[in-house]
């Protein structure tokens, strides 16, 4: 078992490499750059953005009218993501430094920056801001859970489980109910000691 979950996470690893080079040759393509998490376009890349947009007003009469219908529910979940957003980030700051476990970096999760983009229009540009900020905020509110999941309850479930967070790899087995004791708490020690890496499941974890 250790070594499929060492061989899965050198693939992932390589996996990462590879995206890292292919998002390089991107912003060498696109004339872009990244400085201090900012996206910093040469102008020549902004200049032919600008000619590439499409108006707000000819973006609305192109859009179905069920789109424009549906609009207000999705922009009402505004509220209880930043209900949300509000809430998880009280509790991993008042309880993590209790359980001894590392605090989710927000900013790693949440990235609003499309907005960059001169071929957007206003219309498009508000769109993929709010986008952004719900599926990073939900992505961070993942590792929230993950963490606090492998600290309090790191069993597998009886059926397979579809796109489960990171830690869950490193769950115990269900039913292994002889040697859980002891493991459960020798992984609240390892959740403990990963001050210096990205989360419970990292290798230097392990």
């Amino acid at each position: 078992m250790n070594n499929t979950v060492e061989k899965l996470r050198e693939s992932l690893r390589e996996l990462q490499d590879q995206l890292e080079r292919e998002a390089m040759e991107a912003r060498e393509r696109f004339q872009y750059r990244l400085s201090n998490g900012r996206v910093i376009f040469e102008e020549e890349a902004r200049r032919r953005g600008r000619l590439l947009k499409v108006r707000w007003s000819v973006f609305l009469r192109r859009a179905r009218p069920w789109e424009i219908i549906t609009a207000p529910l999705i922009y009402g979940l505004i509220v209880p993501f930043v209900l949300l957003d509000l809430a998880v980030t009280i509790y991993q700051w008042v309880c993590f430094p209790v359980y001894g476990l590392p605090k989710v970096e927000r900013k790693k999760y949440i990235a609003v920056d499309r907005h960059k983009l001169t071929y957007l229009n206003f219309m498009q540009k508000l769109n993929c801001i709010y986008c952004g900020y719900g599926n990073g905020l939900l992505a961070y509110v993942r590792e929230v859970a993950g963490r606090t999941e492998y600290y309090w309850c790191p069993i597998k479930h009886a059926r397979n489980m579809p796109d489960r967070h990171d830690h869950y790899q490193d769950f115990l087995e269900f039913g292994d109910g002889e040697s859980w004791d002891e493991k459960f708490i020798d992984m609240k020690g390892r959740a403990r000691a990963c001050e210096d890496c990205d989360g419970c499941g990292s290798d230097g974890c392990h």
